[in-house]
């Protein structure tokens, strides 16, 4: 095997809006339904109202990204601050900001790589017609991303429109989503994510069309699972989580139309979405130029057969733990073989390696890695050092796997890992810290905010420098 990385590999970071600019409602910034749910939170742990601070730091926060040697930063744009309610008027403070951040970002030769949609929706959309739930959303949204591609893409040549689609579908709260008729909210949740892919289709048309050089593609949360045995249910049972998790976004953005099973399982669960006429010509138009997963773990399941007691296409509670099809149930259970974080994702380099041969063999897209990282509750010591040898192996294993699929014959345009700094975790606030610079803040004393290198900030700046030769 060889130990070098294509002389053009992209070797990068990430973040997200709400989980580190802070200043949520600074310079005309509207309400999003990431704030909404954090402040539902902000007495048990950190809200979005400070976050890492980069709406203040971000000056200082570039530049640790120069010495790093980054070569790509892959961030997200609040559509709240560019359009504080979703569809009315344009905020010229949001667009001066992030034309700020962008300039920065270029004078160090730092490529800007920005995700429209991170979880973000404007909190007005959802006052107004329950957000995704209305067609009215997708042509906001296409709206929202031509004003950027008019403001920003003289500069930014690569974008993707929604981080982890598949997803965040899957998660109330992320979609507002709050019915509790467990039929009605089904139908709810796949209008939602219909519009979500009609969005997507619209927005990539408009970019091709407005950024003639610019590429934009897709970002999933990759899903990659074994079965518990070698009984066939249980194979089958891995290969249905695959598809009903990821691949059938993946199908529905490459392809334009939904695959088979996910099509026949909508239609007998009576779920399957209101359309117009005139979408099947705009999803099947909308060609993306690459695919950005991220990946974190990997998944086990076990068969179980539908029953009285557990009807096939009922959403049960517990469902992180339980998942259905139109043919009847698995279980997700703990893979003995492998360690898992203090938060409890079971730690897999080799799953990385799989699932980029998977896409590739199937999609022929050149693929990046916008998310892959360990949280962990690091420690600051009394000198200010944060040792976090575990993140540097962590790291070490997935970026060999990386090169182990490049030799596979992968296109792989980069690793961009979550992320820059630490940021703020949905459910764990600042105690599950990811970054490779460690904010001086806990989840109820802002401190002084000052950023302090990690040691997996040395080690990375090798693996740079290097073109990973140094792992």
């Amino acid at each position: 095997m060889s130990n070098t990385f294509p002389k053009d590999f992209w070797w990068g970071a990430s973040s997200s809006a709400f989980q580190i600019e802070g200043g949520w409602d600074e310079d005309g910034k509207g309400m999003t339904v990431a704030d909404f749910n954090s402040f539902k939170r902000s007495d048990k742990q950190a809200d979005s109202k400070v976050a890492s601070d980069f709406y203040h730091h971000w000056e200082e926060d570039i530049d640790l990204m120069h010495e790093l040697g980054l070569h790509v930063y892959r961030f997200s744009i609040a559509w709240a601050r560019i359009i504080p309610d979703g569809d009315g008027e344009v905020n010229q403070a949001g667009i001066d900001f992030y034309n700020k951040v962008i300039d920065r970002l270029l004078s160090y030769n730092i490529i800007p790589f920005i995700t429209l949609y991170h979880f973000d929706l404007p909190y007005a959309l959802v006052e107004k017609y329950n957000g995704w739930e209305a067609r009215d959303c997708a042509y906001a949204f296409e709206r929202y991303a031509r004003v950027c591609f008019e403001n920003f893409g003289d500069r930014v040549k690569y974008w993707q429109v929604h981080n982890e689609q598949n997803l965040m579908v899957r998660v109330d709260e992320r979609m507002n989503l709050y019915e509790t008729d467990p039929v009605k909210k089904e139908k709810i949740r796949a209008q939602m994510d219909y519009h979500m892919f009609l969005a997507h289709a619209l927005t990539v048309n408009a970019c091709h069309e407005m950024i003639p050089e610019g590429k934009i593609g897709c970002a999933v949360s990759s899903t990659v699972t074994y079965p518990m045995t070698n009984k066939p249910e249980d194979v089958w049972s891995a290969r249905m989580n695959n598809q009903f998790k990821t691949d059938y976004c993946l199908d529905m953005h490459a392809y334009g139309e939904y695959p088979g099973y996910y099509k026949a399982y909508l239609l007998e669960q009576d779920l399957y979405p209101k359309t117009e006429v005139e979408d099947e010509a705009i999803l099947k138009s909308a060609k993306m130029d690459f695919i950005a997963l991220n990946y974190y773990r990997t998944l086990t399941t076990h068969y179980l057969p539908a029953d009285e007691a557990h009807p096939k296409g009922l959403r049960q509670e517990g469902m992180n733990e339980v998942d259905y099809d139109m043919y009847g149930y698995w279980k997700i259970e703990k893979n003995t073989n492998l360690e898992a974080s203090e938060y409890g994702a079971q730690i897999d380099p080799v799953g990385l390696r799989i699932v980029l041969n998977e896409y590739w063999n199937k999609y022929r897209l050149p693929l990046i890695i916008t998310e892959n990282g360990l949280g962990m509750a690091d420690t600051l010591t009394e000198d200010e050092k944060v040792h976090d040898d575990y993140r540097i192996d962590y790291m070490r294993e997935h970026i060999k796997a990386i090169r182990d699929a490049i030799e596979d014959g992968v296109e792989m345009m980069g690793y961009s890992p979550w992320s820059i700094v630490d940021l703020l975790s949905s459910h764990q606030g600042f105690r599950k810290r990811y970054g490779l610079v460690y904010i001086n803040r806990t989840d109820m004393d802002l401190k002084d905010l000052r950023r302090i290198k990690k040691d997996s900030f040395y080690w990375y700046k090798e693996v740079i420098a290097s073109n990973g030769e140094k792992l």
